[in-house]
């Protein structure tokens, strides 16, 4: 294939050489395998800053999940709670996982169930921006679980809650007709 794409034919390797030498291009193969090799005229230097920089910005566009750990203890009061529960949602909003963990000290070990129904409590406040991944598991003095963010959706939950408003409307029209 010439530099624009256009198609030069059959033809041996030296002649290949020759015009790439002439058009001031490199000769490269893409696909060396087939009969015979298909190669191409291009400026090899150039595709590949080209490419580079098509790397670059898809890193740059990239989003890593992270996971962060939210701490809490079985005696955790109302106000630390709902601290600890906006961090998780800020969490959750952009994008990440969140392991939420219990830490169990001394005689606390003995009420392992208190911690769970924190858990459980936590996990149903976050319960409309993210799934809980696995049941709380206890390990060694820590019981924790994970919160993964909720795919997001097109708009269908306004659809859905649009014909709900219509029929409050009309059992309320049945009701004074």
């Amino acid at each position: 294939m010439g530099e624009t794409g256009e198609q030069l034919g059959i033809m041996s390797a030296q002649e290949a050489l020759v015009k790439a030498e002439e058009a001031e291009l490199d000769l490269v193969k893409i696909s060396p395998n087939a009969v015979p090799p298909v190669c191409k005229l291009m400026d090899y230097g150039k595709y590949r800053f080209e490419q580079a920089k098509r790397d670059k910005e898809a890193r740059k566009n990239q989003h890593v999940v992270e996971i962060k750990e939210i701490r809490m203890s079985p005696g955790i009061d109302v106000g630390d709670f709902n601290v600890k529960l906006r961090n998780a949602q800020k969490f959750l909003g952009e994008g990440n996982r969140v392991k939420v963990t219990v830490r169990f000290r001394g005689r606390e070990m003995a009420h392992t169930e208190i911690g769970r129904d924190l858990l459980v409590k936590f996990a149903d406040a976050c319960a409309e921006t993210a799934n809980m991944e696995k049941d709380p598991k206890l390990d060694g003095r820590h019981m924790s679980i994970f919160l993964a963010p909720k795919a997001k959706e097109d708009g269908k939950k306004a659809k859905r809650s649009e014909p709900k408003a219509e029929e409050t409307k009309n059992e309320g029209e049945r009701e004074n007709g």
